[in-house]
């Protein structure tokens, strides 16, 4: 994915233009298995960005992105650190389709979503992009790490000063429901604390600049 690769045909457009386009696109086999197109939501601009790998069969059928057990369990994650969906998030996938049976999504689909989460980038204008699970981070980071290396890290999205932190998928954590200390699921919400404090610190920048210009 050549994230932020000047397509003009998508991002000089509005928002809901991009949108539009890609309720209707067809450009990989993603489009002829699809009930609904899963585009994104949340707030247009947001200070917090969450990109997952793909919708599943709860997000297929509703057009909305993180429904399901894991979407469900994304939710009280988030607000263990009080951030509420969909007010204080926008979250978006690697592509927009369903893919059969819920495989990883392929390099080759990806790239066909490529310009669309661009453009959702560009407008939602995040101080901080969480990638949820493996494919998510080498779809946008390029990496092969291993998630249990790169979880917890602060990193910055490419070409951008964006901060960008991997997680564990919620689907990984239901696999691995435990929560004793050093477990994914403690991990993450170590995690979610780091955001958390780098949330409030952005908040505090942006008063503290408001106040001097007020």
């Amino acid at each position: 994915m050549d994230l932020f690769s000047k397509e003009p045909d998508l991002l000089s457009l509005t928002y809901e233009e991009v949108k539009a386009i890609a309720d209707k696109c067809k450009k990989c086999p993603l489009s002829k298995g699809r009930n609904k197109v899963v585009f994104g939501n949340g707030p247009v601009p947001c200070d917090l960005m969450l990109i997952g790998e793909a919708p599943g069969a709860e997000e297929d059928l509703q057009g909305l992105p993180f429904v399901g057990r894991a979407g469900q369990l994304l939710t009280q994650i988030l607000a263990s650190v009080e951030i509420k969906r969909p007010d204080n998030i926008y979250i978006a996938n690697t592509v927009n389709g369903r893919p059969p049976d819920n495989r990883a999504p392929l390099a080759s689909e990806q790239e066909a979503c490529a310009p669309y989460l661009e453009a959702q980038i560009k407008f939602v204008k995040p101080k901080i992009i969480l990638l949820a699970g493996a494919p998510a981070v080498k779809a946008i980071l390029k990496s092969d790490e291993p998630m249990t290396k790169l979880r917890g890290q602060w990193l910055k999205l490419p070409g951008t000063e964006i901060s960008v932190m991997p997680l564990f998928h919620p689907a990984y954590l239901l696999r691995n429901p435990s929560k004793e200390k050093g477990k994914p699921k403690w991990l993450t919400w170590q995690d979610m604390q780091e955001v958390k404090n780098a949330l409030n610190y952005y908040r505090q920048v942006a008063e503290l600049s408001k106040e001097s210009k007020d």
